[in-house]
């Protein structure tokens, strides 16, 4: 399918990427003189009335959303038929590329990712916004500006208390909530979850569960407890552990509450460990 020269009022420049569900392009807003990007929905899904309107609607939802950890939206529309948002054009890389052995980053900024992205979702979800997909391929850092910023709030869902459930399960599993994976009613809790899911990997260099079936998956993060972070890599300190261990408490009662919890204890976390590295230097 050739490239399209415009949507709306954007100039298509390059496209960014694409996958089953939408196609992102770089594009320039010439009534603003500045860089967006634009994604589109594509395929047997833009030709689906409820999916468009699903995808509208819950774009519309987050335009509300301004904080420094989130990517901002700019406009959500239709053009000849399809629909898009657009979005601020975000420098950098996703963190995918960071959750390795051989890729991981300092322990420090590790933290620092996390406390910001638990700072966002705790502002989300003050506004009743769950992203329900919270994984490294969903945060963009740019190392050059340290600039932390959650993406794709597509799948976003507003949560409302007078529902039990919420439907279709939605996300990936390897960093699904249990409850998510269930089936039952998700609050911010369930991002909380995702994040510490995400901690336990950019600490460990590898996922706290993994199967050989979705199934067995399923089952895991369901039953069983993960194993300590610093038995798969020992220079973990405690405070990390006690953080990851919080976040991914599988009854809802006991995990954080709030993003706010979560950064809250980062910041305690991060103090622990200057403290007991300038111990360390001046031994």
């Amino acid at each position: 399918m050739a490239e399209p020269k415009h949507i709306a009022q954007y100039q298509i420049i390059d496209e960014l990427g694409h996958g089953g569900f939408a196609i992102v392009y770089k594009a320039r807003d010439p009534s603003l003189d500045q860089l967006v990007a634009v994604k589109v929905l594509r395929g047997a899904h833009a030709e689906q009335p409820n999916v468009v309107q699903r995808f509208l609607d819950e774009a519309r939802k987050t335009v509300k959303l301004r904080h420094r950890g989130i990517v901002r939206i700019y406009a959500v529309g239709e053009e000849s038929g399809a629909p898009y948002i657009a979005m601020e054009y975000l420098k950098g890389t996703d963190l995918s590329k960071y959750i390795k052995p051989d890729t991981q980053l300092p322990l420090k900024q590790v933290l620092s990712i996390i406390q910001r992205s638990a700072d966002g979702i705790d502002y989300a979800h003050q506004y009743n916004v769950v992203h329900r997909d919270i994984k490294p391929a969903n945060i963009m850092w740019d190392p050059e500006t340290d600039s932390c910023k959650i993406t794709d709030f597509g799948i976003a869902r507003i949560t409302d208390s007078s529902k039990t459930k919420t439907g279709m399960v939605l996300g990936t599993p390897s960093y699904m909530s249990p409850e998510q994976l269930a089936g039952k009613k998700v609050t911010g809790q369930s991002d909380i979850f995702s994040l510490g899911v995400m901690l336990f990997q950019m600490v460990t260099g590898k996922l706290p569960f993994t199967g050989d079936s979705m199934a067995s998956l399923m089952y895991k993060i369901a039953n069983e407890i993960h194993p300590a972070p610093e038995s798969i890599n020992p220079d973990v300190p405690r405070c990390v552990t006690v953080i990851i261990n919080r976040a991914m408490e599988k009854d809802v009662e006991k995990r954080y509450q709030h993003g706010k919890d979560m950064v809250a204890d980062i910041n305690k976390c991060l103090k622990i460990i200057e403290a007991e590295n300038n111990t360390k230097n001046k031994a």
